[in-house]
């Protein structure tokens, strides 16, 4: 941990000057309070640094918390060790969960009928939706995307612990409907902010003020989204469930043993340095004293079931991932499918140029962010893969 001018404190042994001077403008806005935290996998971002903790008296940025909402993971560990899936047609699990689960942007559930759990969870959210005033017009197909992946780094993994347990672990958000929501919030703080002659360092760190009607459908809205992310998750592990199921000829009923579902892109009520805040974690998981956590590495390395050490410094945050080194575009010119191939060694993925610039080496080396990590979080195991399934 090094503290920096400008009321940052920085986690990350790998760091560029740009994602800094992005922490630093965030910092110098008024009600930031006290400090702002970069987590060992920052990186450049929209407005905020992907991997920046922010605490906010009286006024939440739209931007900050992103288009992708409630973004995050989910882990499962099964009753079934490498012993009892050795030798078994991984390709053939890999295609049921190309059926099971929508991939990329803009694939959505052709049916809501096809799993008996979906309907209960589509109309709580609708309930929800209609208790607490969320507009939903934007978002006809809200509900056909529940169950869906997306594209980007979002995936769907079957992995191994130390101890070869089985592993359910799969990253996804708030899909189409959380953007919208998002988006149309951002624009809101934009025109709001120009409004009232607010001077910005960057039009993205617009925000809206605790007490308006705006903050107030904002927050609204925000909650509904996060919910949604939540149940999303939900919904594709026990599509996952189902399929590894069926793979292994046993009950689904039977195959977990326990489950952990957390966000990494949210805004949340907390109190931190003796205040109450909202903190905005663009990026960065809950690590509180004893709160499980989950961060992932890049496709074809290791991912880690963690266990938060509450450090105040960070806000009670950790990485969120492995973080990238290089864009998409770096990452296509850089390497090839070939590349990505020779990466992917010994697991069962879908090979093609289209996920070349998810290659492992397109992010930061997993091993120092959880170097860097350290005082953040404690390792409970780690996690290898045995089947990768991305969207584009």
């Amino acid at each position: 941990m090094e503290q920096l001018d400008g009321g940052v404190v920085n986690f990350a042994s790998q760091i560029d000057p740009a994602t800094i001077e992005q922490a630093k403008q965030t910092a110098s806005l008024p009600f930031v309070y006290p400090h702002v935290a970069l987590m060992p996998d920052a990186h450049v971002g929209k407005g905020a640094a992907v991997g920046t903790v922010i605490p906010t008296l009286g006024a939440v940025i739209p931007a900050a918390v992103g288009v992708d909402i409630g973004c995050g993971m989910v882990a499962a560990r099964t009753r079934f060790t490498a012993a009892d899936i050795a030798g078994k047609d991984t390709a053939r699990l890999r295609s049921s969960l190309e059926s099971a689960i929508p991939l990329s942007a803009g694939n959505y559930n052709k049916s809501l009928r096809r799993y008996p759990f979906t309907a209960p969870r589509i109309e709580r959210l609708e309930k929800l939706a209609a208790e607490t005033d969320v507009d939903l017009s934007h978002s006809p197909k809200w509900k056909a995307q529940l169950g869906t992946l997306g594209g980007g780094n979002h995936f769907i993994e079957l992995c191994l612990d130390r101890d070869d347990a089985v592993w359910m672990f799969l990253h996804a958000g708030s899909r189409g409907v959380g953007n919208r929501i998002a988006t149309r919030h951002i624009k809101v703080a934009q025109q709001w902010c120009r409004s009232r002659h607010i001077t910005l360092p960057n039009a993205d760190l617009a925000y809206l003020e605790e007490g308006t009607p705006e903050f107030d459908a904002y927050l609204r809205e925000l909650r509904w989204a996060q919910q949604y992310a939540l149940a999303n998750r939900e919904e594709m592990m026990d599509r996952f469930r189902q399929a590894f199921a069926h793979w292994m000829h046993t009950d689904a009923d039977g195959v977990e043993v326990e489950r952990i579902n957390t966000h990494h892109n949210y805004t949340a009520r907390e109190r931190h340095a003796d205040t109450d805040v909202w903190l905005t974690r663009k990026g960065a998981v809950d690590a509180h004293r004893g709160v499980m956590g989950l961060i992932p590495g890049s496709m074809g390395t290791r991912s880690y079931i963690v266990r938060g050490k509450g450090n105040p410094a960070s806000f009670c945050s950790a990485p969120h991932g492995a973080g990238r080194r290089f864009s998409r575009n770096e990452a296509r010119r850089r390497f090839t499918a070939a590349d990505l191939a020779a990466r992917m060694k010994g697991i069962e993925y879908r090979h093609g140029e289209a996920w070349v610039d998810e290659i492992p080496d397109a992010y930061k080396p997993i091993d120092t962010v959880m170097a860097d990590s350290q005082d953040l979080v404690e390792v409970i195991t780690e996690l290898r893969q045995v089947v990768n399934v991305k969207g584009t």
